[in-house]
């Protein structure tokens, strides 16, 4: 009797491990599994469209310059604060999803001016081959053609912050507004580029501005940008 037990024992977990097995296959369709953040917006699949002349090109910004920071327009670096993201564009273990400057064009779209603002939208696109992340508020500042920065950094308009997570080819836009400076009566610039810089990143992309003058100093003359969304703002 005791021989003929064990058998039936073995036999037993045997098949308690099978069924674990196909529980575990029920579960799993054999592709990885990646854990996004909690609040995704997938942006559209149509590359952004750039509005203004010249195209993008990255270049490097200074390290560890402060944020908030304001340089004058006589010819002095722009401070190219980095952009405002929140750090959470990162895979469980430590792995970064976050897109970096190299892997993203950058545009600005058509004026949408409206109760006396003019609206630009800042479109960021994924050029590289892999699925990346923006989440926050990109840097930026107008430059004149020495590469000054006119007037001081924008100003972030109160929002809270979604994961945009951007597939090759695919775009993100964040809203830059100021006051129409022929109603504020502000003085006014016309800068020669605007740079943009990623969240978290440091290293910038500089885009030909082509929509005029810009406020800079007095009345009303603050300018303003919005968080990340799915998108070009189109």
């Amino acid at each position: 009797m005791a021989n003929s037990s064990r058998p039936q024992r073995r036999a037993a977990l045997l098949a308690g491990t099978v069924a674990v097995l196909g529980l575990l296959t029920a579960c799993g369709d054999g592709q990885d599994v990646r854990v996004e953040p909690a609040k995704t917006a997938t942006g559209t699949a149509a590359p952004a469209t750039e509005a203004t002349r010249g195209g993008s090109t990255a270049a490097k910004t200074p390290a560890a310059t402060p944020t908030g920071a304001a340089a004058s327009s006589s010819g002095a670096r722009p401070s190219a604060s980095p952009g405002g993201g929140d750090g959470s564009g990162t895979r469980p273990g430590g792995t970064s999803t976050r897109c970096h400057t190299s892997e993203l064009r950058a545009s600005v779209g058509g004026n949408n001016p409206g109760a006396g603002q003019e609206n630009f939208p800042i479109v960021l696109t994924n050029k590289s081959a892999r699925v990346c992340t923006l989440r926050g508020y990109p840097g930026a500042a107008f430059v004149n053609a020495s590469g000054g920065q006119l007037g001081p950094d924008p100003r972030r308009s109160s929002a809270t912050p979604v994961t945009v997570t951007l597939r090759p080819g695919q775009s993100a836009w964040a809203g830059l507004t100021f006051s129409n400076p022929e109603i504020s009566d502000a003085k006014t610039a016309r800068p020669a580029s605007l740079l943009i810089t990623p969240p978290d990143e440091r290293d910038h992309l500089k885009v030909a501005w082509t929509a005029g003058t810009v406020p800079v100093s007095g009345n009303s003359s603050s300018v303003f940008l919005t968080v990340f969304s799915s998108g070009t703002g189109a």
